[in-house]
Formats: C-alpha cells, structure tokens, sequence
C-alpha cells in the first residue's frame, strides 16, 4: 500500500480513544506511518510501547459492520486452525476501527516475490497455512453471504456514481469486459459451480500482499473477506497471483505502475510463456502440500481454481488500470489469459500449476 495524502490521528480522534478503552496507551501523528487504500490505517508504537496496526474500514458501500465481524471471525478460525496471524488486540464497530499487533519490519510476500525471495517452501507453508484453515468446521466461519466478486450486474452496466469515478483506463476496462459475451457466461457458469460446490471457512481475499514475513515465519492477515465459501476462491486466488505476476512483471511492470516501454504481442508472447514456465513452481508447491495436508480433495477443485486464477488476473489488470492513465498491452494480454482460463478451465490446471490430485 503506497504512502500518499494520509488521514491524520486528529482527523480520526477515534483511533486514540479505542487505544486507550484497550489499555494499549495512544499514536502521536509524527510516530506512526500512515497509509492509504481501500482503507487508511495507521502503524506504530504507543506511548505505553505496544506496536499496533490500526485501520479504519470505510463503509462507502454499507458493509463495514459485516468486514469488521468476519475479522473477528477470521482471528478466532486463525487461532483455532493453528494459522499465524497478527493478533487481533481489539475493534469499535460504531467507529469501523480495528486493531491487530504490529509485526515491526514485516515484508509482504508480494516484496519478497519482487526480490524473487519467496521460494517454494514459502508457497508451500501458504498451502499447509489454507488446508488447515479449510478444514475447520463450517461454524468457524458464521457469515453465510456469498462474495461480491465477480460482479454479474456489473458486465451488464456500471452504476452511474461508479461510472462517474471511474477513469480512461477504466472505462477501457469495462468497456472490454461488458463486450464479452462468452465471458459473462463463463462467469455465470462458474458462480453456479461455487454455489453447488462444498462450502468451507475461506479467506477469499487470498493475495501476496496478504501474506507477511516475520520473524522467520509467514503469517496470514486481513480477515475481512473471510467467510463459508468455495475453497477453490483461495485456491485460484494464490495461482492467480503468480499468473499475474507472470505476465504485468515483463517488461518492468510493477504493482503500482505501467510498463517502462510496450512490449510488442510477439514480445508479450514469448516472455509471458517464459514467466509462467519459471513461477508455475510456486504454485505446484502450494498445491502439493495443500493437497498432503488436506487429504483428497474433491473432484473438480483444481478445475474451479483454475477459472479462478482467470478471473483473479482480469481482476487484477483492472486494479492496474486504476493506477494508470490508459490500458497497457500488457493489461490487455493479463485479461486474455485470464478470459482463456474461465473459458476452458480444464484445459489449462496443469499450466496453472494445479495438476494432480483432480
């Protein structure tokens, strides 16, 4: 998450009145590194020495109580399942803050995979990490409401507020996706498919930036997705990442900028081949200890995942376009690849890094 116009502790007064209902003392502005994203948060250390990480979760779309709640669920699962994760020190749902401990100069997965440091023992404990969580019993994960994402009202037409905020990248975007008619049945094939599918306790917000290193160790965060769900979600969600990874990593694409040059499509090619050969590792090593550490899985998991991992690098091309002023090539050939796997997923499992166990 980049550092760029952060709320202020005085803007959010409620930040030190929660620290100090929790015994953790207070923030002061010029002790703590504020960021922004979907949510601003504040780290640092109090004045009673506690190092806390304090986020506040907007409720621009009316669901901040319901993400607050599934925090809480998603630290009571962690413990239960023997999955690290910061702990969570305390939240105010009137307020929509939320406090977890600190873990002091934590890498994100996404930095050591930027510093091809994280390796395939990391992306196995990540697999061990999910089967343990997956195989918790279905009250571990009290919110029953299906995920929000992909959006099937959103490929027939964008809401005016949403169009309106939406820039030329954006709108690009979109406007390839609400195009594409045998990708809207793709989607709606595989949302019929989750909801048939045998729901278990499901992060379903599974990414590298999730994932945290320290202390020797991997720890999961940020719950607030957490709920009863398909588990091919998280499944897809780890192989979509090293597929993305494959592809907006040409040509020195970054997380949070467009390509240096534009790769020709024989350059786009051959290099995204070239990436996914050399990434599928880490993903056939998640798989293999998820799968030793779950048992069989169910027949068809590994194919669901794999639509997954497709709609996961469409998703994710357009978190890029929103950081950008216009839709890269490469943007264009991540929603390819991922259009290519929602629309013939079994095809393409072993590509993936998926093969095995189906």
């Amino acid at each position: 998450m980049g550092i760029y116009d952060p709320v202020t502790l005085d803007q959010v007064p409620a930040v030190n009145e929660l620290l100090s209902r929790l015994g953790l003392g207070k923030l002061a502005d010029g002790d703590v590194t504020a960021h922004v994203g979907r949510n601003d948060s504040w780290a640092g250390r109090t004045s009673s020495g506690a190092d806390v990480f304090v986020k506040l979760i907007g409720d621009t779309d009316g669901g901040a109580t319901a993400r607050l709640r599934r925090v809480r669920d998603f630290d009571a699962a962690a413990r239960r399942a023997g999955v690290p994760s910061p702990p969570l020190l305390g939240f105010d749902e009137a307020a929509g803050l939320v406090v977890h401990a600190l873990l002091p100069d934590s890498r994100t997965g996404a930095e050591l995979a930027k510093d091809d440091e994280f390796t395939d023992e990391h992306a196995a404990e990540v697999g061990r990490m999910i089967a343990r969580l997956h195989a918790l019993p279905a009250e571990a994960a009290p919110d029953l409401s299906p995920p929000d994402h992909p959006m099937m009202s959103l490929l027939d037409a964008l809401p005016l507020p949403l169009f309106l905020s939406l820039n030329a990248a954006e709108l690009r975007f979109w406007g390839i996706l609400q195009a594409d008619g045998e990708l809207a049945a793709a989607l709606r094939r595989l949302r019929d498919l989750e909801r048939a599918a045998p729901a278990r306790p499901a992060h379903c917000d599974l990414r590298l930036d999730q994932l945290l290193w320290w202390d020797g160790g991997l720890y999961l965060t940020d719950g607030e997705e957490f709920r009863l769900a398909d588990p091919a979600r998280d499944i897809g969600g780890f192989a979509g990442e090293w597929l993305h990874r494959a592809v907006m990593g040409m040509a020195g694409v970054g997380e949070d900028d467009g390509p240096r040059y534009e790769p020709s499509h024989e350059e786009i090619v051959a290099r995204g081949a070239a990436g996914v050969e050399r990434l599928r590792p880490r993903v056939e090593a998640f798989w293999a200890a998820y799968r030793s550490a779950s048992g069989p899985v169910e027949p068809d998991l590994a194919v669901r995942a794999t639509a997954f991992a497709g709609w996961h690098l469409i998703e994710r091309a357009g978190a890029v376009a929103s950081r950008s002023t216009r839709l890269s090539a490469l943007a264009r050939a991540a929603m390819g690849i991922g259009r290519t796997a929602l629309l013939a997923p079994e095809r393409f499992v072993t590509t993936v890094g998926l093969g095995g166990g189906r």
